[in-house]
């Protein structure tokens, strides 16, 4: 009797019949493991290998064996280059345009990788690898990030067998919003507890427990820090000694990141400083107070990063224990380039910033000793941005280098002969994927917009893979082909017509600072056109030059964002930040509704909590009084009233006036109880979402101690509801009247 897949014989009984297993398909050479370190926001000159002052010894380590690829290129946005790095396919053409929490309603912007592109982990899967991920996400739409899913774009349906991190853009590094798998977790409540020490440590138990039960088969390990975009959080230990290293500020470090550049053998020796960002001024006109500001909030960073590298390093010395080191290819990268989402001063509680109402510098300067801490979530000002991309020009957002080129480390002890040495090959992230599959054995071509450099790895003239690569973002454009680079200047509502273009020959312009497009007019058309051509092939249209503030405050009409009403329970999962509910800034109602009155003598608790003590609401009960209490970078709101007996009902109403202050009335039952005043309201209060029937973060309140819970059979539901025109009397009157 034969089986189809089966390579034995199926007889009547054991003893006549002969058993089969399938044999490791391998074949002669070890597929190697794979291990790819995704940095977040962090600048092509910050390690020290690409001539940092930063300490990244891991980084540097791994460099020193490996190789580093001085011409690598992604895009400048994180969901879009970590679609093309596990797809190896061009962003648009795989439904993110832009970022993952929103969903534009056109095909190249859907917020997600469609179901039938296989991503890497799942087509490294199917080749028999044990595929794990710790950290950083972002490619499942906001509205699909919910306790109860859909999964289809979460990690582990995409080809992960386990996931341990964050499905959003960015976390609190002290209380993070935390998935295993396909449930939210919550934050271990240590005082010690840092996000990059755990994801760390995760990553070490998946490679143990790999090892311990499927020894045989080849791992691949992603890790993706929430280091080093903000809000930069780290212990002060970290810090300080970075003080007087960039006291000399930031147009003196990028003279000295070249000069190192080009004594590495990184760059031409030629190679001249792209001319000083036009928004960024040079350090020697600042005050004492701003370079003060800046020098901590830049030494805020760069502890931050060697506080990652450092953790980093506790991964390759278990990779080394368990005897993976030698045949593991690791690669290390950056999504985009260095960030200046932190403006002009920076922040020392990047909340600030986030809600459109930075600080200014003299109110900043007195919480310098909070920057890292739990009170201090930072951004450094644009100029150490600027800095960071050394040595060229623009940032994060642009399509200019400082947006999308990116440090590339590859180490891989089998299989690079000559380490320590630099590659100038052009290369891509959707370049990462092909390679990757081509040495774990897969000769089928599969649909990549990519092509493998696995020939640069022993050869250091090898050709580069591919000579065409398009970019978008936010309507800026720009298009490389056979060495010449192409860029648009745009910005929202600008004619694409009437855009200027600028043209460098990148093989003899490292940094791209000659512009030479009213020398070669005839060039310039031809690369124009050719963008249009790769527009058309990669589904970049329609164009679109909406902010990165417009896209993430676009309320799409599906999820919890789109609805007037939402009734939550206590018990349920936690609601994320990305919701785009949690914050204060549209006038609502918040009615809890209780199984059975309470009056004065209830032991109290919390009805719904939202954000932290940085910035956050919470609706509670305590010391028989009914509580309000709102906060927003150190500016507190409380309203409270004693609670009479029999309440079946508590309600909150928060009225946002023109001027983004609000008046804030309670009520139990339909009886008003008292009012208040919130000064400013915010579109970001903190980076913790939405709890019903408890505090899990960092509580929001010093009267109670998290998660000072309600007694879940005492609550039945909690109701919100939005206004979007209703006066604060008209909501109040239809309080009063309702039954």
């Amino acid at each position: 009797m034969k089986t189809t897949g089966f390579g034995g014989t199926i007889g009547r009984t054991v003893a006549d019949s002969a058993p089969w297993w399938p044999e490791d398909e391998a074949g002669d050479r070890p597929r190697p493991n794979i291990v790819t370190v995704l940095f977040d926001d962090t600048g092509w000159s910050d390690f020290g290998c690409f001539g940092s002052e930063i300490r990244t010894p891991t980084i540097d380590a791994l460099a020193a064996g490996g190789l580093r690829y001085c011409n690598f290129h992604v895009t400048p946005l994180c969901s879009p280059t970590r679609a093309a790095l596990m797809s190896g396919r061009n962003h648009h053409r795989v439904g993110m345009r832009c970022l993952a929490d929103t969903d534009t309603g056109f095909p190249n912007g859907r917020g997600c990788v469609p179901a039938d592109v296989p991503l890497l982990p799942s087509m490294l899967r199917e080749r028999g690898y044990g595929t794990y991920m710790v950290g950083k996400w972002h490619l499942t739409p906001a509205h699909e990030i919910t306790p109860s899913g859909p999964y289809g774009n979460w990690p582990v349906n995409r080809g992960f067998d386990r996931y341990y991190g964050f499905l959003s853009g960015c976390t609190d590094h002290y209380a993070p919003e935390l998935c295993q798998d396909n449930h939210q977790v919550d934050p271990p409540a240590s005082e010690s507890y840092h996000l990059t020490e755990d994801l760390c440590d995760r990553a070490i138990t998946y490679l143990r427990d790999h090892c311990a039960f499927r020894r045989s088969e080849p791992v691949y390990l992603n890790i993706c820090f929430g280091a080093t975009h903000a809000p930069i959080q780290v212990e002060r230990r970290y810090i300080d000694p970075y003080v007087e290293v960039f006291e000399k500020g930031w147009d003196r470090t990028r003279e000295d990141r070249l000069a190192r550049q080009k004594a590495l053998g990184l760059v031409p020796p030629e190679t001249v400083l792209a001319a000083r960002n036009e928004e960024v001024p040079a350090w020697d006109t600042l005050t004492d107070n701003q370079k003060t500001l800046y020098t901590r909030l830049q030494a805020a960073y760069a502890g931050f990063l060697e506080h990652a590298d450092e953790h980093l390093g506790r991964v390759v010395a278990e990779l080394k224990r368990l005897g993976l080191y030698d045949n593991t290819i690791i690669v290390v990268m950056s999504d985009n380039g260095a960030s200046r989402e932190g403006g002009q001063h920076g922040a020392v509680d990047v909340n600030a910033p986030y809600s459109g109402r930075p600080e200014s510098v003299e109110d900043m300067l007195e919480r310098l000793d909070d920057i890292g801490g739990r009170d201090g979530p930072a951004h450094y000002p644009q100029g150490w941005a600027m800095a960071g991309n050394t040595p060229f020009r623009r940032y994060k957002q642009y399509v200019d280098l400082g947006g999308v080129r990116s440090p590339l480390v590859l180490s891989w002890p089998a299989g690079v002969a000559r380490g320590g040495e630099a590659r100038q090959q052009f290369l891509h992230a959707v370049d990462i994927a092909p390679t990757l599959m081509s040495l774990a054995g897969e000769a089928k071509a599969a649909d990549f917009d990519g092509r493998s450099f696995e020939a640069s790895f022993g050869e250091r003239d090898a050709p580069a893979p591919r000579s065409v690569q398009y970019w978008e973002m936010f309507g800026r454009r720009a298009i490389y082909a056979d060495g010449w680079k192409a860029i648009s200047a745009h910005e929202k509502g600008e004619d694409y017509e009437r855009d200027g273009w600028r043209l460098y020959d990148t093989r003899a312009d490292f940094s791209e600072s000659r512009d030479l497009a009213a020398e070669e007019p005839a060039r310039l058309k031809e690369m124009q056109a050719l963008w249009w051509k790769e527009a058309e092939r990669n589904a970049v249209f329609p164009l679109d030059d909406r902010t990165l503030v417009d896209i993430i405050q676009f309320r799409q009409p599906n999820g919890l964002m789109s609805r007037s009403e939402i009734t939550l329970y206590p018990g349920q999962g936690h609601i994320p930040q990305i919701s785009m509910v949690t914050a204060s800034e549209r006038s609502m109602e918040i009615t809890a509704h209780f199984t059975a009155p309470v009056g004065p003598e209830h032991p109290g608790g919390v009805l719904a909590a939202s954000g932290d003590r940085h910035g956050g609401y919470s609706f509670y009960l305590k010391d028989g009084r009914l509580w309000f209490e709102h906060a927003r970078i150190g500016k507190r709101c409380e309203v409270s009233e004693a609670l009479p007996q029999g309440v079946r009902r508590a309600s909150v109403v928060i009225h946002v006036g023109d001027d983004h202050s609000a008046q804030v009335l309670l009520f139990a039952d339909r009886t008003r109880l008292a009012e208040g005043r919130i000064p400013l309201v915010s579109t970001h209060l903190s980076f913790w979402g939405l709890d019903v029937g408890r505090d899990a973060g960092l509580p929001v309140s010093a009267r109670y101690e998290a998660p000072f819970a309600f007694p879940q059979a005492g609550l039945d539901r909690v109701v919100l509801r939005f206004f979007e025109a209703a006066s604060a009397q008209e909501i109040a009157a239809a309080l009063e009247a309702a039954e």
